[in-house]
């Protein structure tokens, strides 16, 4: 939390005006800010400075994992995440390449799990980093990466939080995240979460030790429409104690994320927060 607020206030303090072309909406915005999370240590990276719903953002990354590009597969195990890209985007709707209602196209998870070769057919990243892994492999590049210039057409939204590159030091498994754009009053409230998980997730099925996952933060913003209950409103209270994650210990492969988890594999103890803050969510 701490770090979560310390970058809401940079924003606030230095951040400087943007206008943000997709949207139409002016971004306070600063460019690069590191964030880590103990994941060994079990330091969940949780807001409590609001209601935050934490197991939609864990079902978000459950569904880029199994390579959802729809956003009904995505809201079937509890995430709402993707209805508005999918549905009220103007330029995803006019797209020749859209196949319908709820369709996200070729996106995120979707991306690594089909990753394009130019010689024909195609990559599944995740396996093939799981399956290094799995076998004490690191060979400095077990990168699983949603972002493809090539394929920005074919798709609704680009990847904002877009690679994720694993390390193995002795049985310890470490992540390193990069994220292009950050929403912080929305997104980053979920995108924490998920780079934890994700990690966490990873070691378990891998059979290693969760170390601390690393997340690089690009281009920061805050919303014109979001600015007022940030400063006024969220950057006013008093964060409480971290909550605790336990994920069920029962998920052991690469094959249980893709075809039986579900929500009820996570729980959270301790959790503590101050009231909802319906921020404005751009499209």
């Amino acid at each position: 939390m701490d770090q979560y607020l310390k970058l809401c206030q940079r924003i606030v303090d230095e951040g400087v005006w943007v206008n943000n072309e997709r949207t139409g909406k002016r971004c306070l915005t600063v460019i690069n800010h590191d964030l880590s999370y103990d994941v060994g240590a079990g330091e969940f990276p949780l807001v409590t400075t609001r209601k935050s719903f934490w197991k939609a953002a864990i079902a978000e990354i459950i569904g880029y994992l199994r390579g959802y590009d729809n956003a009904a597969d995505f809201r079937s195990i509890g995430t709402k995440t993707w209805d508005a890209n999918a549905n009220q985007n103007e330029a995803w709707l006019n797209n020749p390449h859209r196949k319908g209602e709820d369709d996200c196209g070729f996106i995120y998870g979707k991306v690594a799990r089909n990753f394009p070769k130019p010689d024909g057919g195609s990559v599944d990243l995740l396996k093939q980093i799981v399956d290094d892994l799995s076998q004490g492999k690191d060979n400095r590049g077990e990168i699983l990466t949603f972002y493809h210039p090539g394929a920005f057409h074919l798709g609704c939204l680009r990847p904002c939080m877009y690679s994720h590159h694993f390390s193995i030091l002795g049985d310890t498994l470490y992540l390193n995240s990069t994220q292009r754009s950050c929403d912080v009053p929305l997104g980053l409230n979920f995108n924490m979460v998920q780079v934890y998980v994700l990690l966490a997730l990873m070691a378990q099925i891998t059979g290693l030790k969760s170390g601390k996952a690393y997340h690089k933060l690009v281009n920061c913003h805050i919303y014109e429409d979001q600015l007022a209950p940030m400063r006024d409103i969220q950057l006013q209270r008093e964060p409480f104690p971290s909550p605790t994650l336990k994920i069920n210990p029962d998920i052991k492969t690469l094959q249980d994320i893709e075809t039986w988890v579900t929500m009820d594999d996570f729980e959270l103890e301790g959790y503590q927060y101050h009231p909802a803050i319906q921020y404005p969510f751009s499209v």
